[in-house]
């Protein structure tokens, strides 16, 4: 019979996970998530594998508490077109209040993926592609509803969206100046038919 675990698994994936998400993966040695966490290093390889499995877990613990909680808070709440702004509009407003400058971990780890590691690229992929189904969803539906003006196809929206929110995670790693941002995103929006921007906080 199994022994209970005498750990909250949600706190040690928490810390395992800023530990990821401040230094990435290879930056972040098993003797900082022995640090952060407080357990032993059979402790957590027992209980998710290797480092490769923590990381794994502490990337859904993050997904589920900020991109996933995003989108279903966003596309329930608000029309479609505002829906994808107010979506920007959050990453900016994260973004800036991020002192040490994390950018997003879904985008860091895809930055430190590599061809050796297929499996987890396609892992990788299949998020970023979670993150495009929702801007393809809200393009469509506001594209229908007159909500948003049919500039561009909902696929081809979508797919530029997603770029424009890489490229806007990279850039507020190095340099998150509100002005910057959202000068990054604000043109990208209107030349896609979208609303502006939602003013600054108003969101949460």
């Amino acid at each position: 019979m199994a022994r209970p675990r005498n750990f909250d698994e949600d706190q040690v994936l928490e810390a395992a996970g800023d530990a990821f998400w401040a230094n990435g993966y290879e930056g972040t040695s098993t003797r900082d998530l022995v640090t952060c966490t407080g357990l032993s290093q059979p402790s957590l390889y027992n209980a998710f594998g290797d480092k490769r499995g923590l990381f794994r877990r502490a990337l859904e613990h993050y997904l589920d508490r900020t991109l996933r909680e995003r989108i279903a808070r966003l596309e329930s709440r608000l029309p479609p077109g505002q829906a994808i702004a107010a979506f920007f509009g959050e990453i900016i407003d994260r973004s800036v209040a991020d002192k040490h400058q994390r950018g997003c971990m879904l985008v860091n780890a895809a930055l430190e993926s590599t061809p050796q590691d297929d499996e987890f690229r396609q892992a990788i992929a299949a998020e970023l592609y979670v993150l495009r189904a929702f801007f393809e969803r809200c393009a469509a539906a506001g594209q229908q509803n007159g909500d948003i003006e049919p500039i561009q196809p909902p696929g081809a929206a979508a797919t530029h969206l997603l770029a424009l929110l890489l490229g806007v995670r990279v850039l507020a790693r190095v340099d998150p100046k509100r002005e910057l941002l959202s000068g990054a995103v604000a043109p990208a929006l209107a030349m896609l038919g979208l609303p502006a921007l939602p003013p600054e906080g108003s969101i949460h």
